[in-house]
């Protein structure tokens, strides 16, 4: 098993609209693809908010499939287009990242 680290910059004059396009869509279509977010939340620094999720897959060869199979997602690409039409861009930076357990790590889920 992996987990994946997202980090998107989202912007104060649009957040909102993130937020609804995220939890409305996104979430509901990636569901499609057999994603499985673990938890999401919002981090706000000095220079930027941050939406964060972790996702949980069985191996990386799925994590790609899934991601690509999402990307083409007709209804997927409709909601972007509009979304962006209406608010501009709701996404800045993005960081992506797989995260692998050490083999002295507690398994997430399991009393340690």
């Amino acid at each position: 098993m992996i987990h994946q680290l997202r980090i998107y910059e989202i912007f104060p004059h649009n957040k909102p609209a993130f937020h609804a396009r995220f939890r409305d869509h996104a979430a509901r279509i990636m569901s499609r693809y057999g994603f499985d977010i673990v938890a999401m939340w919002e981090s706000a620094g000095a220079d930027r908010i941050e939406f964060i999720y972790i996702l949980r897959w069985p191996d990386e060869e799925t994590k790609t499939g899934a991601w690509a199979a999402f990307m083409a997602d007709e209804e997927w690409a409709e909601i972007k287009r509009r979304t962006s039409a209406e608010h501009g861009s709701l996404v800045g930076a993005v960081e992506d990242r797989i995260l692998r357990l050490t083999d002295y790590s507690p398994v997430p889920g399991r009393p340690a």
